[in-house]
């Protein structure tokens, strides 16, 4: 052994164990940052032990786990297992998150109300702290600025306003991720990627132009990755995409909207069941922007709804059919009554017949 491993070797805690965050995932490689900073290295790349694929044990971006084995000259380690999770994202797929960024763009691409809606419902579902900042904030008039902020307010959202190219909001938006792992969310083509380069200088994350005549973005960014602030704390930027999917059942949506929470706060319902249809004594129901979204969603909850019911039990009544872009409902045809026999179970009834006649006239001969 060099003196120069004897070195490392005396440099490495013996008593306490090394332990580190998942920063990224690539094949069966994952990027470990280790929590120790008296180390020789602070960065290893590492295996997952096969006794944690045996057990189904799954190595998420944002995971705590222990490290065994560490190959200081090679920076190399071996993942022997996976901390307790604070929080579980499953899109994208990321461990013991603080909180969600929101980031929509006022212009280019053009800000969609129903959109918006949609995203801060399935932010709010994961039960994570929500926030908005609303990019390219000098494409527009402060006037409008002045109106989605009142706009917003009423949804219960104190958006920050930034502009990348100004450099403006920057200072409070890095105030709201300081020392904590957040997950930057949004559609594609809202300036994430931007954002990200401009807050941590040593990242350089490709960016796409918005096509110009949709006012589509472009998806830039193809996995999840958490990239440490120069401030202390975790940023992941992720996939874009336009429509989230939300699965949630109908009792539990209302408590997604900030607006309805503060509605049932100061009075409640007269039914303890109630959905805030068209039932009687409802608080809820009434003239606010959101409330046809959330009808809209709860049209999707009751949806999910079904389809649970229909994995645990086959025997449902009604089967959810997709028609277009909507759903619909429709009877489940009894299985024995209208389904056809396959035709390799008639040549097994034919045969089965002929054997049995052919043993009959033997008998009666």
């Amino acid at each position: 052994m060099s003196s120069d491993d004897k070195v490392l070797e005396e440099d490495q805690p013996d008593q306490e164990p090394l332990t580190g965050t998942v920063l990224a995932v690539q094949a069966n490689f994952y990027w470990v940052r280790l929590h120790q900073k008296s180390l020789p290295k602070s960065l290893l790349l590492c295996t997952r032990r096969t006794r944690l694929k045996k057990i189904g044990q799954r190595v998420m971006v944002g995971d705590r786990v222990l490290i065994e084995e560490p190959d200081w000259n090679g920076d190399r380690g071996a993942i022997s297992q996976v901390l307790q999770r604070q929080s579980e994202l499953d899109r994208p797929p990321i461990a013991n998150v603080d909180q969600i960024l929101l980031v929509f763009a006022l212009a280019s691409p053009t800000i969609e109300p129903y959109q918006l809606s949609r995203f801060l419902v399935k932010a709010e579902s994961t039960g994570l702290a929500v926030s908005l900042a609303l990019s390219k904030s000098d494409l527009v008039s402060q006037d409008e600025q002045q109106g989605w902020k009142e706009r917003l307010a009423e949804w219960g959202y104190q958006p920050i306003f930034i502009s990348v190219r100004q450099k403006s909001g920057l200072d409070e938006l890095k105030q709201y991720l300081n020392n904590k792992i957040t997950v930057a969310s949004g559609p594609s083509g809202v300036g994430k990627s931007s954002l990200i380069n401009q807050i941590i200088p040593s990242v350089d994350l490709r960016v796409n132009a918005v096509s110009g005549k949709l006012e589509k973005g472009r998806h830039t960014t193809r996995h999840v990755e958490l990239f440490e602030l120069p401030t202390g704390g975790l940023l992941a930027d992720t996939p874009g995409f336009n429509q989230p999917d939300l699965f949630c059942l109908p009792q539990e949506l209302a408590q997604y909207f900030p607006e309805i929470r503060q509605k049932l706060a100061g009075k409640s319902c007269q039914f303890s069941d109630c959905l805030h249809r068209d039932e009687p004594g409802c608080a809820v129901r009434g003239d606010w922007e959101r409330y046809e979204h959330y009808l809209d969603f709860l049209e999707d909850a009751i949806a999910y709804e079904i389809q649970v019911h229909q994995q645990t039990d086959p025997d449902e009544a009604l089967k959810l059919k997709s028609k277009g872009k909507g759903t619909q409902f429709e009877p489940r045809l009894e299985a024995k009554k209208y389904r056809r026999e396959s035709r390799k179970n008639q040549q097994q009834s034919l045969r089965k017949l002929d054997i049995e006649k052919l043993m009959k006239s033997e008998e009666d001969e």
